[in-house]
């Protein structure tokens, strides 16, 4: 009995993968390689930019252009970004499990995904107008070549990440209108200073985390122990109501949606107060998810004003 059975009648214990399993891993590496949830919110900026400067009046086709090759050159940004972070995404928690950190992606492979994407992407742009294929080429170059690598060198990098961060909304405009209007920089300036808040309440959330990477993203050296994150977000949301008020100035903007940004921006300052004078995990959180519903509510509010006017 204590003899077991022969090598031939031993039941091999090792974990079977079917296709379908494999299939399920290739599509969730896929979707982490490009960031999927990020790219999703960059499209929605692009999106909504084309919508809020036509006024309602969509072109699907045009839409249909735009949001797979906006998505193209985002995704083809992010998969860059992570093979050029793989060695720093391995030290932190929250990125140990991204695909090419771990290998499940190998790096040509992702440099080749990040090609392809790259190549569709800008030419999808360049069907409507040299400016858009332009605009497109320069977020992808300034998020993976210029932001990245600035990342571990100075918290300035974050002013820099915000320009292509920002981009996709003048991207939006140009592919109606063919250049870069007013309205297109009124949205610029809107996800521009909006980086700010959102990306330093993240940062103050995961700071233990990227210093473990070396990356030191908050505006002070101090780290969350600076009141200085919270009191800059606080000017942030001040300059972004000046963003709005220059746009209602200017015509841009209706009254009705002018003193709805004024208030959301105030309401968001006052979270921004609150980390300033706490320093407290529960403001930075509070400021986080207020970002969240900032943006959205922001151009949505910017789209019905123009469909009411």
């Amino acid at each position: 009995m204590g003899r077991g059975l022969p090598k031939y009648m031993e039941r091999n214990t090792a974990k079977q993968i079917t296709i379908f399993e494999g299939l399920t891993q290739a599509i969730t590496d896929f979707g982490l390689l490009v960031k999927f949830k990020l790219s999703l919110l960059v499209l929605f900026s692009a999106v909504m930019s084309y919508a809020i400067v036509c006024a309602g009046n969509v072109d699907w086709t045009t839409l249909a252009l735009l949001t797979v090759g906006g998505f193209m050159v985002t995704g083809a940004a992010n998969a860059l970004n992570q093979v050029l972070e793989r060695d720093y995404d391995r030290l932190m928690a929250r990125t140990a499990n991204r695909p090419v950190a771990t290998g499940r992606i190998s790096v040509s492979k992702a440099v080749l995904w990040a090609g392809l994407m790259a190549l569709t992407g800008i030419t999808m742009l360049a069907f409507f107008n040299p400016l858009a294929c332009f605009l497109g080429t320069l977020s992808l170059i300034s998020y993976a070549f210029v932001y990245t690598p600035l990342k571990r060198s100075t918290p300035l990098s974050v002013v820099v990440g915000a320009i292509p961060g920002a981009l996709p909304l003048i991207i939006g405009c140009v592919v109606f209108e063919g250049r870069i209007s007013q309205t297109a920089l009124m949205l610029f300036s809107l996800q521009f200073l909006w980086q700010f808040p959102h990306f330093w309440a993240v940062a103050w959330l995961a700071d233990e985390d990227y210093k473990k990477a070396g990356f030191y993203l908050l505006p002070s050296k101090n780290g969350i122990k600076d009141p200085t994150t919270g009191f800059l977000s606080f000017v942030f949301c001040l300059l972004m109501i000046g963003n709005a008020v220059v746009g209602y100035a200017y015509g841009l903007v209706g009254l009705a949606a002018t003193l709805f940004l004024v208030l959301l921006n105030a309401w968001w300052a006052r979270y921004c107060w609150q980390l300033y004078k706490t320093c407290s995990r529960e403001a930075a959180r509070r400021q986080m998810f207020m970002s969240f519903l900032h943006l959205p509510l922001s151009l949505l509010v910017l789209l019905i004003d123009k469909l009411i006017i």
